[in-house]
């Protein structure tokens, strides 16, 4: 399972996080005209953690996709049955197979959209747990590399049309929130406790 954005993560984050946005400000002032890109949303998806995350819900909501399944089938069984016997059942036969499939339609229908929306909520609790710790590991980043302004080319409202390679900074960070919160072994919660990350300026992109 690949986990989706139902929101745009970055923007509010971005939002929620006064601090790193009066940060950034300071930074611009200060005279750095330097602008990064980042896809946030595949920066999250792209973390060891967020990697486990979505195993961990493909693994969690397996048992109801199969039930969902199982439902599918039977109706699929019944409408063949049906047609089979459009000559030979008798009409309370035939109502009562129509029946069927009607209740179990319903049925699917109903705990299909109660997955959706456990899934959704799911995803996007997992989704703002990662983003509200990269966000900061953006903002060291963009300062110790002398950037103004970080951009999220895969927002809603984003203003980027284009950007060169170098001024991608998804990868790098993606690189220091694996360093930073790694993933422990199966059983375990990933650490919530940052390591001390030192200065990276030989990992930024050329210009």
């Amino acid at each position: 399972m690949k986990i989706r954005f139902v929101v745009p993560v970055f923007a509010a984050l971005t939002l929620a996080s006064i601090a790193g946005a009066q940060a950034a400000a300071r930074s611009a002032e200060a005279g750095s005209n330097k602008i990064a890109v980042i896809d946030f949303q595949g920066a999250i998806a792209g973390t060891a953690e967020g990697k486990a995350d979505a195993a961990e819900l493909q693994s969690e909501f397996a048992p109801r996709q199969t039930e969902l399944t199982n439902i599918s089938k039977q109706i699929d069984d019944i409408q063949t049955k049906l047609r089979a016997g459009q000559n030979t059942l008798s009409d309370e036969e035939k109502a009562h197979m129509q029946n069927e499939i009607n209740e179990l339609t319903q049925s699917g229908q109903r705990k299909q959209q109660d997955l959706q929306d456990d899934e959704n909520a799911r995803e996007q609790d997992l989704v703002q747990a990662i983003g509200s710790k990269m966000l900061p590991l953006v903002q060291k980043y963009a300062q110790e590399n002398g950037y103004g302004v970080v951009l999220d080319g895969t927002a809603q409202q984003s203003i980027v049309v284009w950007a060169a390679d170098s001024v991608n900074i998804t990868q790098p960070i993606v690189s220091l929130y694996d360093s930073t919160y790694p993933v422990k072994a199966p059983g375990t919660a990933p650490s919530s406790t940052p390591r001390s990350t030192p200065s990276h300026p030989s990992s930024s992109p050329r210009q």
